[in-house]
């Protein structure tokens, strides 16, 4: 089993391409530390070095974001052994179908926006997690409110804490939001 390596914009994330699928293309898993990881033996087995602070799962990756103390040279050959372990027993990625993540539950907004927040979603599913997958990561659509046209939205994954995640928000996903939406004024992370 090859397992490849890419540099995301956030220095301290690397993501993993194991030549499979992973979650395939219509979920994700984020897990933004080792408690959150129970359900997963990879997961699990990728906090069982210290120096790991958050595993996220996407559709044919595997996204390690380490400490800030730790160092990818000393880091890496264990999470590519911890990967390749995985895969090679054919262990599940998730224990339990029903664990994962549901992300429409959290959704907020009112039923005079539904249409509103249809393009939104649609923005973000064909034009912008595509990109932010790219780079490891997953954005989600959380809430709009229509009295000030604030979209907010989950960054998961290399995104999370990332360096130029704001930049990501403001100069690109907002201004594309605003172009096609008029009524989007503003993008905010939750």
């Amino acid at each position: 089993m090859f397992i490849q390596t890419e540099s995301t914009p956030n220095p301290a994330t690397l993501k993993f391409l194991p030549g499979r699928e992973v979650m395939g293309e219509a979920s994700v898993a984020d897990f933004p530390d080792a408690k959150s990881a129970e359900r997963s033996p990879l997961a699990r087995a990728l906090f069982a070095n210290s120096d790991v602070s958050r595993v996220f799962f996407g559709s044919d990756f595997i996204s390690v974001t380490k400490s800030e103390t730790s160092d990818w040279r000393h880091l890496k050959p264990s999470i590519l052994g911890a990967i390749m372990e995985h895969f090679t027993r054919g262990a599940p990625l998730l224990e339990s179908a029903s664990a994962e993540e549901s992300d429409s539950d959290s959704e907020n907004f009112s039923d005079e926006d539904a249409e509103i927040v249809s393009q939104i979603k649609e923005l973000l599913d064909t034009r912008v997690r595509p990109a932010v997958a790219n780079d490891g990561g997953d954005i989600i659509f959380r809430a709009f409110d229509g009295s000030s046209g604030v979209v907010s939205l989950h960054m998961r994954g290399s995104c999370a804490g990332c360096p130029s995640s704001t930049m990501t928000l403001k100069n690109g996903i907002e201004n594309m939001l605003r172009h096609y939406i008029p009524e989007v004024t503003a993008v905010e992370a939750v």
